[in-house]
């Protein structure tokens, strides 16, 4: 399976600013010599020595991961505004059949439903699911006047709901699906979907504590022996303690969480939207600092980042 980001940032969308733009460019200059611009070639060597968080972007948008399975069929993970970038960019499937899995209904994993443009192709089928009995009232609502504009009405007719029990798996083409419920205020839920062997897990919106830790029939189908897992990691340890119950994670707790479950690789994600991508960057090498310090620098950790992919 090949796994795309389209929004990987949390709460809020979160586009760079003039004075972050001007810091990279300052930043850049401030790394040039003679020899890096006596040609064509050294200019090219020069960019491709920057580090990726000074060359591009972490990005800004909120959570959208799109999975494509061995036999084509199309999963996106929650309808953030990576949505709206996935809708205008990313490769439509051959039948316009998306299946869309939502962790729960705070507005950052919606608000980008409203500007899928497939969404308003009436040739399009997409199949929702959540564990939300309430699914369809609640995303009709958000584009109910004031909020918005054009109405749920406007969209296709040819939407299925699907509400799913965590207690049950259930497949979507050769994707096998479990899911189970976190900690987060109003309930978020992780997924994992297996094919041929392999299992990625999706794990937005959570705030780990000990009882993530322990063992259950639902949360061992999800999480152990994983290959790879996007968690959230939103948080230093000391902003975790400030912000208590507001349902997101510190990346070292992060950490600790793929190494109890035997999980391979770890994408941090749902990333703060006050952080710079220098910030991003420095979380990034912490991250592999601890696991290094707890010893266990088997664990392979990277930054969710607009436009990257897995293959699995």
């Amino acid at each position: 399976m090949k796994i795309s980001f389209w929004g990987v940032r949390g709460s809020i969308p979160s586009p760079l600013t003039p004075m972050q733009i001007q810091a990279k460019i300052t930043a850049v200059v401030q790394r040039i010599t003679q020899k890096d611009i006596e040609s064509q070639d050294s200019r090219e060597r020069f960019i491709m020595t920057l580090p990726a968080w000074l060359y591009g972007t972490t990005g800004g948008n909120t959570p959208c991961v799109e999975v494509k399975s061995d036999d084509g069929t199309e999963i996106v993970l929650d309808a953030g505004s990576g949505l709206r970038v996935m809708g205008k960019h990313g490769n439509k499937p051959a039948d316009n059949h998306y299946n869309l899995l939502l962790s729960h209904f705070h507005w950052d994993h919606l608000q980008g439903l409203p500007f899928f443009d497939a969404a308003y192709n009436q040739e399009t089928t997409i199949d929702i699911y959540s564990v939300f009995p309430a699914a369809k009232r609640l995303l009709r609502d958000q584009m109910k006047r004031p909020y918005f504009p054009v109405s749920f009405d406007t969209f296709t007719k040819k939407i299925n709901f699907h509400t799913i029990s965590p207690a049950e798996s259930f497949s979507i083409g050769n994707l096998k699906i479990n899911c189970c419920k976190m900690s987060h205020p109003g309930n978020s839920y992780s997924y994992a979907l297996t094919e041929n062997g392999k299992k990625f897990v999706y794990a937005t919106d959570v705030e780990l504590s000990q009882r993530d830790f322990d063992r259950t029939s639902a949360r061992a189908a999800v999480f152990e022996n994983a290959d790879c897992v996007v968690l959230d990691s939103q948080y230093t340890v000391a902003e975790a303690y400030q912000k208590e119950n507001w349902g997101h994670s510190a990346f070292c707790y992060a950490i600790d969480f793929a190494v109890h479950w035997n999980i391979k690789s770890v994408f941090l994600f749902h990333h703060e939207p006050m952080y710079d991508d220098k910030k991003l960057n420095s979380i990034l090498l912490a991250a592999r600092w601890y696991a290094e310090y707890i010893e266990h620098a088997e664990i392979k950790i990277y930054l969710a980042t607009e436009t990257s992919e897995i293959q699995l």
